[in-house]
């Protein structure tokens, strides 16, 4: 058997090898037919000796049985997003706020930059331990992604294991290498192709199809992708020193990962932008879809310094292409009630292709906007997908509007059978129905009550939103919890099964966590991270709902605007209602003291105060992790007080911390008394 083992590894190492050379050098050195050979004669002995079978082997990439659904996997470090740039002038902008950060220790001439076309994929993260690929998620919300290890095995130009040449390279112990998933365009090209045959679905663009290609539950469907892969960064390592971004591309490359080839690295700034402008004009001649040019500071050490503002790294940008245009004919203008009662206008249009995407509908953002631009039906206008996302109406084309045109007459009452008339607050430019009642609203409350941030109510989406209140079974966002099985039915597309699962969603509901429900409640100006603070300021619904507009705003990132709009939601009786109607229904409206299964508690009994800016946590997530131990976060420093986490411009809180003689502790020292027990 020892010998067969040793021509297994002999053969496994040699395709690595091969593999290396092909997808990451491109530059093979034997035949398709040859791999294909060595290739057959590892899977015939594995055949033969299935207790030889290794997750890294090379034939391991086939895809396994089907899964029920992605497990949730939390980043070893937070993936973060970059801010955009959008032409020279931003990117300056963004240069000169890294100068003006730059430490006393650092001279303005030694900044290094390193700029790489930004692939328009799917960004994923892949860990590996003493060389060994262990798993693979995606971006997620940046802390908790999807468990896709299983479908990015089957994607040849990952390496299983690392380093793909042993002889040259020891693994590290363990490192978290990122990159993006993407589909090549020819590959892209020829999938269609062959789905048109076949009489299968056909992607609009290599992103889509990317995207669902590695979120198929069915890794074996994503074997049959032509997906590829670029890594751009090192997101943790342990038994490796990396000092520069350009040393961590080489090191992945070193390890068998491929590496975008099309890099520059220099100090000339003059240099970044005309490479920048040099990939705008051939983004065409490109064998995969880029969006822009990222632009990155190369010394490690600076990006630390530089830190993390929110969820943005500070010592990075985004200088995003030009958006993609098109002209089309406006065939009308018509409004949208938001679930806050705001009517916005959006423009009908006759639909037209913009960068492999269908565009039927477009964007106005307001009366104001629109009238200034005079756009008008029947108008020929120019749309553009503002960063290849959301479409919206540049202008019109005046040379081609018709004689009997006329302007836009913005509406003075919701379009809702009600008709309120509309109403702006204060200076806003946004026009408002205030009828608590009004249907428009009602559907868009629902949408966003039933949605993931907030009560995650699986199946229940805008169509059934739509039903249950045109049907009037749903007058409030509180009455889904009284829906019975015998109205879904009566409702056109639901049969039993449909019904019980609905309601059976409907049910576990009601365990989502407090700050879930305060979300779900579509307060204005409080969304995710507004609702963290307040569950760690109020023990209950009840507690909050006799808030005075000075106890919340005296609530650490809680301003007067936000404060007045929760004092104002609270004070309507319809709302008061809601909260009764959702206490009865038993749906969670206090603050749990007990801690969940498995949840760490190294931090109960100790009272944080969180203040200034941290390297790579905002002060939200810094709040809920301590939360999230067991910790407290209030928001003023006081003799009970134990720790100040404090970032960089900390201000008076620090001084206030340092007189009292309470302990100042760095986003590294928490991590420590995290992690200290476990």
């Amino acid at each position: 058997m020892s010998d067969i083992q040793e021509k297994v590894d002999q053969l496994r190492d040699e395709l690595n090898h091969h593999l290396y050379r092909y997808h990451t050098l491109d530059d093979p050195i034997i035949s398709d037919v040859e791999y294909d050979k060595l290739f057959h004669e590892l899977r015939q002995i594995e055949e033969n000796h299935p207790e030889l079978i290794t997750p890294d082997s090379p034939t391991q990439r086939v895809g396994s049985e089907p899964l029920d659904s992605f497990e949730k996997v939390t980043h070893l470090l937070p993936m973060t997003s970059l801010g955009n740039a959008f032409d020279d002038a931003d990117a300056q902008n963004w240069l000169d706020r890294v100068i003006r950060r730059l430490p006393d220790w650092y001279d303005v001439n030694d900044i290094e930059f390193v700029v790489e076309p930004k692939i328009d994929g799917l960004a994923v993260a892949m860990v590996y331990e003493n060389g060994t690929l262990v798993q693979a998620a995606t971006r997620g919300n940046g802390r908790i992604g999807e468990n896709v290890t299983a479908n990015i095995r089957t994607i040849n130009v990952v390496p299983l294991r690392i380093p793909a040449e042993k002889e040259k390279l020891s693994p590290p112990e363990r490192i978290e290498i990122r990159g993006e998933v993407y589909m090549p365009l020819n590959a892209f090209n020829a999938f269609n192709q062959q789905q048109l045959q076949k009489g299968e679905r056909v992607y609009a663009n290599p992103r889509n199809s990317a995207a669902g290609s590695l979120r198929q539950l069915d890794s074996k469907i994503t074997a049959q992708r032509p997906l590829s892969f670029f890594a751009y960064a090192i997101g943790y390592v342990e038994g490796a020193e990396v000092r520069t971004h350009g040393d961590a591309l080489d090191y992945m490359q070193a390890l068998g990962h491929p590496i975008n080839s099309d890099i520059l690295r220099t100090k000339d700034f003059d240099e970044v932008l005309s490479f920048i402008h040099q990939w705008m004009e051939k983004r065409d001649q490109l064998d995969y879809d880029a969006d822009g040019a990222v632009i990155k500071i190369n010394d490690l050490t600076l990006q630390k310094y530089l830190g993390v503002v929110g969820n943005t790294p500070r010592w990075a940008i985004a200088y995003k292409f030009p958006a993609q245009e098109a002209t089309t004919k406006l065939l009308n203008i018509e409004v949208n009630v938001g679930r806050t009662g705001q009517v916005t206008p959006y423009a009908v249009l006759e639909p037209v292709n913009i960068g492999g995407v269908t565009v039927r509908q477009a964007t106005l953002h307001n009366f104001e906007d629109l009238a200034k631009k005079d756009i008008r039906k029947n108008d020929t206008v120019i749309i553009k997908r503002a960063g290849d996302v959301i479409p919206q109406v540049v202008k019109p084309i005046l040379d081609l509007r018709p004689d009997d045109s006329s302007p836009y007459a913005p509406p003075k009452q919701c379009p809702c059978e009600h008709q309120t008339p509309l109403v702006q607050f204060g200076e806003e430019v946004a026009w408002f129905c205030t009828n608590a009642l009004c249907p428009a609203q009602l559907i868009r409350q629902i949408e966003y009550f039933v949605s993931r941030p907030a009560m995650n109510i699986d199946g229940f989406g805008s169509k059934i939103g739509e039903q249950v209140a045109k049907a009037s079974l749903v007058q409030d966002i509180a009455d889904i919890y009284f829906l019975t099985r015998e109205q879904l039915l009566a409702l056109e597309g639901f049969a039993e099964k449909k019904a019980d699962k609905i309601l059976e969603a409907i049910e576990a509901s009601k365990q989502q966590p407090f700050d879930r429900v305060i979300t779900g409640l579509g307060i204005r100006y409080v969304g995710s991270v507004v609702s963290l603070f307040l569950v760690q300021a109020f023990s209950d619904i009840f507690a909050l709902q006799k808030a005075t507009q000075a106890e919340l705003e005296s609530i650490d990132g809680i301003g007067p605007r936000i404060a007045e709009s929760i004092v104002e939601w609270f004070s309507q009786a319809t709302n008061q209602a809601v909260i009764l109607k959702l206490q009865k229904a038993g749906v969670t409206l206090t603050q749990s003291t007990q801690p969940t299964e498995n949840q760490s508690q190294v931090l109960a009994g100790l009272t944080f105060v969180v203040t200034g800016t941290l390297p790579t946590l905002s002060r939200s997530e810094a709040k809920a992790l301590i939360k999230q131990h067991g910790g407290k976060v209030t928001g003023s420093v006081s003799k009970k007080t134990n720790y100040l986490l404090a970032g960089e411009k900390a201000g008076s809180k620090l001084t206030k911390a340092q007189s009292l003689n309470i302990s100042v502790i760095d986003e590294e020292i928490l991590n420590t008394l995290i992690t200290k027990d476990s």
